[in-house]
């Protein structure tokens, strides 16, 4: 409700005796009230498809039909042209909308495109026309169904629990065409429809129709261009909502061809916050089996899928798992929420979603109390993390044209920095770690990871001597925090770790108990005071005992990732999505989530510390737009405002 009146629609909460006026045959018995969008409508998708074509042809555009397309040819990272069985058609862009057929005609390319989607089959009933037309559409959450006017009659489906995967097995062939009726699987969704519209049980039916749709991972569509194509972009997986998202999801995708980016921000629907990893036909078929009931379904917070886990795990996972761990899901990384107790009951904490006081509340209480009074130790794994190296000055000279702090800084210091845009907005917030003269130790969030290298790719020069390597799987990350973990450090490395001996922002690699060349630097991701332990994987397990176990009577304790309101460093799509261990030291530099566009170029500066955004000189990008920004608002303003209430 709240979020259709942000939006401007008109909708209110009515009555029943208001649902009966407005609809007589709607059974209003169970019900309490309804939420009314008097300005809804229902149109004919092949009428808006025949419109737009008709349009389209009539300003010069040629549309082929009954044409198979083979293959989409490339040149050097480009599209060049699209292979059909006609010939082929020289272009420089080429938008995949091919719905259920998106993911095949994505791994038929010369160089195969992932495009993370799956078929399943999709029930709804036609009727004959009724005596009275219906009006207005109903959707039944509980009853898992919608009934709205079609031709004088209803057309009525819905999104069953038990989902029918289909083309798993797989190229698709199959045209646009009815499958065949299954009553025995859409038998739920009619007694529900006959249950709040008892009237229609005399009605005479039409027809069952069968039709596919498609869904993604996580219920949103994919848009954009691809990581690994420059020109090839995608429209597609809309999760049977494509008609309603049809004019904004194009005319967002024909301003970001025509410009190279939308005008507004779409981040949350960027093809690239998927990867390789989620394109896998087993993880794809279990995961939209559990994705379509969620249309329909109540969401609490906190909540997480559970097919398709375990993509990708810590190399501390099995560990962490036996010490109790419940686990959340990042870009396909499972990571740590919290820990269980001894003498906890597992199943009631599973079973909490709740949107009031979680059962974990306090466990991730006690494990905060630690942070701020002793020491704890975090694994951080999850976080991207790339290496860039060069013969000469290469590296530096791109970081410095793409990211907005200064990198020309000494050996071992640690610039925390944003990649932005031509219009000075976020692309990826990153901390970058200087280790050698002509070498960079990028860290970036989870879920930045496809994003961030594909940023650093387009723009990398054709040069043997410059070289990019996502090193994310090499090493074990270890985030140590609280105010005694100086001296765990110091007393495992026989070095003081003070911020005398050991400078805030500060990298050196060193030897921590028995392991070396462990890279140790004085940032955490939390805001209370620490280190960052990034160690080579062989040693991880020799290296996490000893900081467990031999530390003589310094108390540590394992926690997790729900302690982390945002990740203080990092400005991009983690923020305002965890919870915190710092709540009076959320900096203000982390309000600012926003990615695309220049009318956010503003708040970069309004929102953001100084030691995050420099206003360097020289020719980086988006240097002149945000330095515009920056003057027009004269002065660096920040104000931290809290929405809601929080019970400590």
């Amino acid at each position: 409700l709240t979020l259709v009146h942000v939006m401007g629609i008109p909708c209110n909460v009515i009555k029943p005796k208001e649902v009966s006026k407005l609809h007589p045959m709607v059974n209003i018995h169970d019900l309490v009230g309804a939420l009314h969008l008097p300005g809804d409508a229902v149109v004919s998708p092949p009428d808006v498809n025949h419109a737009l074509a008709t349009a389209a042809a009539g300003h010069g555009v040629q549309i082929h039909e009954r044409t198979t397309v083979n293959h989409v040819m490339m040149d050097k990272g480009h599209v060049t042209a699209v292979e059909t069985d006609r010939g082929a058609i020289e272009c420089e862009y080429f938008v995949n909308c091919a719905g259920q057929w998106a993911y095949e005609l994505g791994q038929a390319s010369e160089t195969k495109v992932s495009v993370p989607l799956h078929g399943c089959e999709h029930f709804y009933l036609l009727s004959k026309p009724l005596a009275e037309p219906l009006q207005p559409m109903v959707i039944d959450m509980d009853g898992r169904i919608y009934v709205r006017a079609w031709q004088g009659g209803v057309l009525s489906g819905g999104f069953e629990k038990n989902p029918k995967p289909i083309f798993t097995e797989g190229r698709n062939q199959l045209e646009i065409q009815n499958m065949q009726e299954d009553w025995d699987h859409f038998e739920p969704m009619l007694s529900a429809l006959l249950r709040r519209m008892p009237e229609l049980e005399v009605c005479e039916i039409q027809q069952l129709v069968n039709c596919p749709e498609s869904f993604t991972p996580d219920m949103r569509c994919l848009m954009g261009e691809t990581p690994d194509v420059h020109g090839y972009f995608v429209l597609a997986g809309m999760n049977a909502s494509g008609l309603a998202f049809a004019g904004g999801a194009g005319k967002f995708l024909a301003e970001w061809m025509t410009y190279g980016y939308p005008m507004a921000n779409v981040w949350p629907l960027d093809i690239k916050r998927f990867g390789n990893l989620q394109s896998s036909r087993t993880f794809l078929r279990h995961r939209v089996m559990e994705v379509m009931p969620l249309l329909y379904n109540l969401k609490v917070p906190r909540w997480d899928f559970q097919t398709g886990r375990q993509l990708r795990t810590s190399p501390l996972y099995d560990r962490l798992d036996t010490q109790g761990a419940r686990w959340m899901e990042k870009h396909g990384f499972e990571r740590a929420k919290y820990f269980i107790p001894a003498g906890k009951d597992l199943l009631s904490l599973d079973a909490s979603k709740t949107f009031y006081k979680p059962d974990w509340f306090d466990i991730v209480g006690s494990e905060v109390k630690c942070c701020k009074e002793a020491v704890c130790v975090i694994d951080m794994s999850s976080f991207t993390k790339f290496e860039l190296t060069s013969t000469d000055d290469q590296a530096l000279a791109l970081l410095q044209y793409l990211c907005a702090n200064d990198l020309d800084v000494p050996v071992g210091h640690i610039v925390h920095t944003g990649m932005l845009n031509e219009r000075g907005g976020y692309e990826n917030d990153c901390s970058v770690v200087r280790v050698k003269k002509n070498s960079f130790f990028i860290i970036s969030p989870t879920d930045q990871q496809v994003h961030c290298w594909s940023w650093l790719k387009k723009h990398m020069p054709d040069d043997p001597q410059l070289h990019l390597e996502d090193v994310s799987w090499k090493y074990t990350a270890l985030n140590l925090i609280g105010p005694r973990a100086m001296d765990v450090l110091g007393e495992l490395s026989y070095v003081s770790m003070t911020p005398e001996h050991f400078p805030s922002l500060f990298c050196k690699e060193m030897s921590v108990g028995y392991a070396n060349g462990i890279r140790v630097m004085s940032m955490t991701h939390t805001g209370e005071p620490g280190f960052m332990l990034y160690i080579p994987i062989e040693v991880r397990y020799t290296l996490y005992y000893t900081i467990l176990y031999t530390t003589g009577n310094i108390p540590i304790q394992e926690s997790q990732f729900i302690s982390i309101l945002c990740y203080i460093p990092f400005v991009g799509n983690d923020t305002g999505q965890t919870f915190s261990v710092s709540l009076h030291k959320v900096f203000t530099h982390c309000c600012c989530s926003d990615v695309w566009g220049c009318r956010w170029a503003t708040r970069t500066f309004n929102s953001l510390q100084r030691f995050s955004m420099g206003l360097r000189s020289g020719d980086w990008l988006g240097h002149s737009r945000t330095l515009k920004c920056f003057l027009r608002s004269h002065s660096f303003v920040a104000r931290a405002v809290c929405l809601g209430s929080l019970s400590c």
